[in-house]
């Protein structure tokens, strides 16, 4: 009596308050609920999306005027829509932000969104995708549209800002954009991803002065997949860059295979070379619970540090290749402390 006493105040409280994680791998199978590295996500994840609602993937975010505000790729209306939320759990509605243009050519589909928020306008670099039933002849390409409210976006060119070449990108597919804008050097800096079009391959860099005309790194890709680590082994790709403190801190996609994928953290000094990886990578993975809403892979996250209250926030998409469909949920880490070795300096390649 007592056993089942306690397990009904442990399912009550779950509701309220994330699994807390170890230092290790821990598994709750009640929840589902897998954690590494002290990160716990959600228990009542997933926080965003639906089965009725299509699939919901690929966010970018800002945290203004007292909310979190998202926009993110929803599938089923090949567009990016916005939404928002006070606590980044409940979230509004979501209106469409940016639809699709089948008539510019590249623009079948738009998602994969970037945005920056500068001088009072919002600032949206995009993913435009062309599909064919064989994928190795589909492409993608980065577009650029502005706004004054965050909601109603307006195209700065009918032509991509980037667009893949030979090499590394395989004149196929430049997409994921992972804008910041640095003020000191009076520069856009974009983190972006290419190669492939399904899943891209690695991790390049460029800068611009207006968001419109681009230079590429010339020793592009900045990052790209250690063979010799299993959970990433295939490729890398879905970085959400930025600069903290110190560091340029990259939350990236590592895929073990073209359909298993998990987050993993590196950082550099100067955001483009001498990555060095969390050498407890992975931090988040999918449930054990073949059910689960992860279950299949856990893809693009975005993260924000909350000083205040001395918490990490990651939203992710995650799959679950039975349910063919992709939603959105949370993690958290306590304290500003990822994890990195102190006083220690390590080199990984690219």
């Amino acid at each position: 009596m007592k056993r089942v006493f306690l397990f009904c105040i442990v399912a009550a409280l779950s509701i309220f308050y994330p699994i807390q994680a170890q230092n290790k791998l821990t598994v709750n199978a009640d929840q589902g609920v897998v954690t590494t590295n002290q990160w716990t996500k959600y228990a009542n994840n997933p926080v965003f999306g639906g089965a009725d609602l299509g699939t919901y993937f690929d966010m970018t975010m800002l945290q203004e005027d007292g909310k979190y505000k998202m926009w993110f790729s929803w599938h089923r209306k090949r567009s990016i829509a916005y939404t928002e939320s006070k606590d980044g759990i409940n979230w509004s509605e979501p209106t469409i932000a940016l639809a699709s243009n089948r008539d510019s050519g590249w623009e079948n589909e738009v998602n994969r969104p970037g945005i920056v928020k500068r001088d009072g306008v919002y600032h949206l670099w995009y993913t435009g995708q062309v599909w064919h039933d064989d994928w190795s002849k589909s492409r993608s390409w980065i577009g650029y549209a502005t706004s004054t409210d965050g909601i109603h976006f307006e195209r700065k060119s009918d032509k991509p800002v980037l667009t893949a070449e030979a090499g590394w990108e395989r004149e196929l597919t430049v997409m994921i954009p992972n804008v910041e804008w640095d003020a000191d050097a009076k520069l856009y800096k974009m983190w972006y991803s290419g190669g492939e079009t399904h899943e891209p391959d690695a991790v390049g860099y460029a800068t611009s002065p207006d968001g419109l005309v681009w230079t590429k790194y010339k020793n592009n890709p900045i990052f790209s997949s250690d063979k010799n680590i299993k959970w990433e082994q295939h490729k890398v790709a879905g970085a959400h860059i930025f600069k903290h403190k110190d560091w340029y801190l990259m939350f990236y996609i590592g895929y073990e295979s073209e359909f298993l994928a998990r987050i993993g953290i590196a950082r550099s000094k100067d955001g483009i070379t001498n990555w060095e990886r969390l050498p407890t990578n992975p931090i988040i993975s999918p449930t054990t619970d073949e059910d689960g809403w992860d279950a299949s892979s856990c893809y693009k996250s975005f993260v924000i540090y909350d000083a205040k209250e001395k918490k990490w926030r990651l939203w992710y998409n995650g799959r679950n290749g039975k349910l063919k469909v992709e939603r959105i949920g949370l993690a958290f880490l306590e304290g500003e402390d990822l994890g990195f070795p102190k006083n220690k300096k390590i080199k990984n390649k690219k």
